[in-house]
This record gives structure tokens, sequence and C-alpha cells, in this order.
């Protein structure tokens, strides 16, 4: 039987399967067909696989224009590959057969394929991966940093020695498994990457090519390579389509889409009628970002103060209907193994929230904190995906006699507002926190908009690039746990919490959440080599 909120969906399909016909007749659809003795549905292979996404348009996906998020990371990945990757047991070979640490030398040695071809059917060797990072040392690729890197040499056409500036404990993760090898022959005379769209761009050495993009609708589609040298992909085409999170159950049972992000509330249903659903670990966070750079927020006394003022248990029960884990002020969630408990917890208490704020001068007049004669007034950015956290974060600032203005903006507004530290309060997130410690290093101290770019505090800056020379992994920990206990005193932002995430699909390849995520940290069910092996 189906269930109240997942009929309602369903009424929406047929707008959904007019907008997905409409140019797209000549792509072969999964086929779904209803089992009249178990009332399930049976999902056959198809030649395409379609995949609905509810942003659409993550960027080309090539090196230096795939969107500085997740899904973005995913689409260029299907086109280029690394020197090794992560399938569920863990690091397996890519470009690379086998590699080990070279202690002494402080470098990693690779032993390269020899049957691996570019898409243009150009022979790989190992003069593509030393001009990949030396271009990257011109041209910094944006999603990882290689700075790390000091030397790279090739003793002869298959072998690949990568010496390092210092020890590096995530190199396998963040660079080596994360940093897409390019062609040489292509991409030697390019002086600006990323501003370059041609389909030459789009050249890898993965199992998919590039057939078509469309950012306008948000469209992408891949075909198999065929001569993929871990053997042909299980499906001829990926197709990523632009469908609504509340869409996409109706996509799937329509037979329209393969998989997808789906409502925690249709989870049952969907088992229900035949379809696999996979719970991701909460390696994803929402957070609330302060404009540390300017007053009030440069004062942490300050920031403390509105974290105690927010009920992050209530954000969870009421926004995301119990869905979620409450978050944690050192970034890390409680399942991490990372994680410690031994922080500033700021559970909500707004009596501690106006103490610290009469602390900082203010004072309440009229149900309004004041300081100087002038009610203090915040604004809020959020996308609308954060709507009903937005107006439970203002509730609760109200309470405290904080004035609060809201505004619902683009998801990509956002992000570049944060970027330009064009506001004082927004709400945002990102994935990641599953993979390596060195996560501290990227949404702390880094450039992009997903980090807190905090430099404020010396000795935290010194920890987050201290623990990532540690190999000893015991040693590590503990300084990734004195990196938490600082982070959340300091507070740049407030993690509020990790959803339950949910993707369902039909059957016809196994997607699962990779250990530790995909490259460098992405929580998402669609590693590549799901459709190859």
């Amino acid at each position: 039987m189906i269930g109240k909120k997942l009929f309602s969906i369903m009424l929406s399909f047929i707008i959904l399967a007019a907008f997905l016909s409409a140019g797209c007749t000549w792509v072969k659809e999964t086929e779904v067909k209803k089992n009249t003795e178990n009332g399930k549905n049976e999902h056959h292979e198809s030649a395409t696989l379609t995949i609905a996404d509810a942003t659409g348009d993550w960027g080309f996906p090539a090196p230096y224009t795939h969107y500085l998020r997740g899904p973005g990371y995913i689409r260029m990945s299907l086109i280029f590959d690394t020197l090794i990757w992560k399938d569920k047991n863990g690091f397996t070979g890519a470009l690379a057969t086998d590699w080990q640490y070279l202690e002494d030398e402080n470098a990693y040695l690779f032993n390269l394929r020899q049957d691996v071809r570019w898409h243009d059917d150009t022979p790989f060797t190992a003069e593509d991966v030393l001009f990949t990072f030396q271009y990257y040392q011109e041209h910094p690729y944006p999603w990882s940093d290689t700075s790390i890197i000091k030397n790279v040499t090739a003793p002869d056409n298959y072998t690949v020695k990568i010496y390092l500036q210092k020890p590096y404990a995530p190199f396998l993760a963040n660079i080596a498994g994360t940093v897409p090898i390019l062609p040489e022959h292509i991409y030697k005379d390019v002086a600006n990457p990323e501003n370059w769209q041609d389909p030459r761009a789009a050249t890898g050495s993965g199992p998919f090519k590039l057939v078509d993009y469309n950012q306008e609708h948000g469209t992408y589609l891949y075909a198999a390579n065929e001569d993929y040298y871990l053997g042909k992909p299980r499906v001829d085409q990926i197709r990523f389509i632009k469908v609504n999170e509340q869409m996409t159950p109706a996509a799937l049972l329509n037979g329209s889409a393969s998989a997808g992000a789906v409502p925690p509330e249709v989870v049952n249903s969907l088992k229900d009628q035949g379809f696999t659903v996979l719970a991701s670990g909460h390696d994803w966070n929402a957070k609330l970002v302060f404009n540390h750079t300017q007053e009030p927020f440069a004062n942490t006394k300050f920031r403390q103060a509105i974290a105690y003022a927010i009920d992050r248990e209530k954000l969870v029960q009421i926004a995301q209907r119990g869905h979620a884990l409450v978050g944690s002020p050192g970034l890390l969630p409680s399942d991490n193994p990372w994680y410690t408990p031994e922080i500033d917890n700021y559970n909500y208490n707004p009596e501690k929230s106006l103490e610290l704020f009469k602390e900082l001068g203010y004072h309440l007049q009229d149900g309004l904190l004041q300081k100087n004669g002038q009610p203090l007034t915040l604004e809020l950015l959020f996308t609308s995906s954060f709507s009903r956290d937005a107006e439970l974060i203002k509730l609760d600032l109200e309470k405290v006699g904080i004035q609060v203005t809201v505004q619902s903006l683009e998801a990509k507004t956002v992000d570049a507002k944060i970027k330009d530290w064009d506001f004082q309060m927004a709400i945002s997130g990102h994935g990641g926190l599953g993979g390596d410690p060195e996560i501290f290093n990227r949404v702390v101290l880094g450039d992009g908009f997903n980090s807190a770019r905090y430099h404020a505090n010396e000795s935290l800056t010194e920890m987050i690039f201290t623990q990532m020379t540690l190999m000893d992994r015991e040693e590590r920990r503990q300084m990734v746990a004195a990196i938490q206990k600082l982070y959340a005193q300091e507070l740049p932002t407030l993690t509020l919490y990790y959803p339950d995430n949910y993707w369902a699909h039909n059957g016809e390849v196994d997607l699962y959440y990779t250990p530790q995520g995909i490259g460098s940290g992405v929580p998402l069910p669609l590693n590549k080599l799901s459709f190859v092996k």
C-alpha cells in the first residue's frame, strides 16, 4: 500500500514525464515491469541510467570548470581518473596499479598501467602525470591543494615518484585519490583553463565520455568508454536530469529516473515498491555562518551568545522532522571516528545568551537588546531548502531581543555573498566530514565559500597544519580532538545539524556510499566504480 505522502507525490509525475520526454525520445528509458506474483516492481537493466538531481547544473564537467561542491566533482570524476581511487573496501588502483610510501625519501612511488588510452585514443604515460602536477603548480586546481608536492620524477614511462615538502598524512585520500590526471597533449597550450569549456576540455581517461551538457536545463549525458582499462561499463549511458526531490519518488515509480535523493517520509513506501534505499552517514552539515570579519561577529563572545540562543534540537525535531543528528560545535558528528565529546556544546540556554550579551554591553529595553541606544538588528541569508530553519532561528533570536530580517536567495547567490563577505549570518552547508580530518584545513582556513576562512587564533591554525603532518594515527587523533575543542570555543561557524540523507534506486547497478566519501570525501552514492565493476 502506498502511503498518503507518496500518493500525493505521484500525482505530479505526469508533469515530470512531459518534461523528461521533451527532446529525449531518442534515449532508451529504464524498463519497469510489474510482477503480479509479488506485487513489486521488477527493474531490468537498460541502455541509460537516469539520475535525478534537484539542482541540475553543477558546471561543465572538466577539472577547472565544475562547480566547487560534491555533485560538480562527481560529474567530472566520471570522465577523469586519478592515480588511485576508492571502492567499497577502501583504496584501489586506478591509473596506478600499486604504490608505496618511501619514508626515508618522504615520497610515494606509483607503478602506472600500461593499457590506458585517453578518450581520443592517445596513449597515457608517466609524462601526463608529470605534466599534471606541474600544470597544477601554475594553475592551482581549486578542489584540491597540491602545494605540498616538492617534485615529481618519472624513472620510466610507467613509473612515477612524487616527493613531498614534508610528511603529509592525507596524501593518498586528498591528492592521489582526488586530483584528476590531465592529458598533456590537450592541456599544454591552455592558458586559462578556468574559462575553457571546449569539448576537448572533457577529454579524460575515465569510464565515460561527455556527450551533452545543457547548462540551462541542468542536464548531462555521458556515453560509456567501451575501451576502459577496467572493463566496459555496465551501462551504455548515464544521464543526469533536474528533478525536485519531492518529485523524485514519482520519477522512480514512473521509470523516468533510475536513482535519486528522496525525502525521509517516503523511504518505507519505496522499499515496499521494491526499490533499494541507501542511508548515508552524517557526513554533511548544515551550519550557521558568521561574518567574523566585521562587528559585532568579530567578537567571539558575541558568536557564543548567538549559539546559546538557538535551539538546535528544535531544528532537528521540527525543521528536519526528526531526521537529523544535532550539530557539534566542533564540526565533526558524534558518529565520526575522529569525533571528541570534550567540547563546549552550547546547549539551548537563552539565559546564558542574555548573560553574555550583558557582558558585551547590551541591555534589554522594551523587549529589545540595545547598546548605545541602538537596537540589535541582524540579517540572515538562506536558500529555500533552509526556509523552516531560518524561521525557527529568527524566532529563537527574537526571544532574546534581537531583531532579525531574513532573506531567501538562490544557492549560488548565497555562496557568492559568503565568498565576498557580503552578509552577516547565512545558513549554508557542505559535505566531506566523513573523509580525512584534513577537512579542517579546507573549511576553517581555506579560501572557498565553504570555508570559515578563520585565522584569528594562531594556535588553532598551527594545530590544523600540524595534524596533517602526523603519520602516527593516535598522535594525530589527539591533535584532531584538541582542534575540535578550540574550534568550538572560537565558533567561527555553528553546525546546526547533520541531516539523514537517503537515496533510492531501482537496482540497475549496485550503488553504495563509499567509505570516507568519494575522492576527498564527497558523501554521494555515485562512485564511478559502481558503473564498471
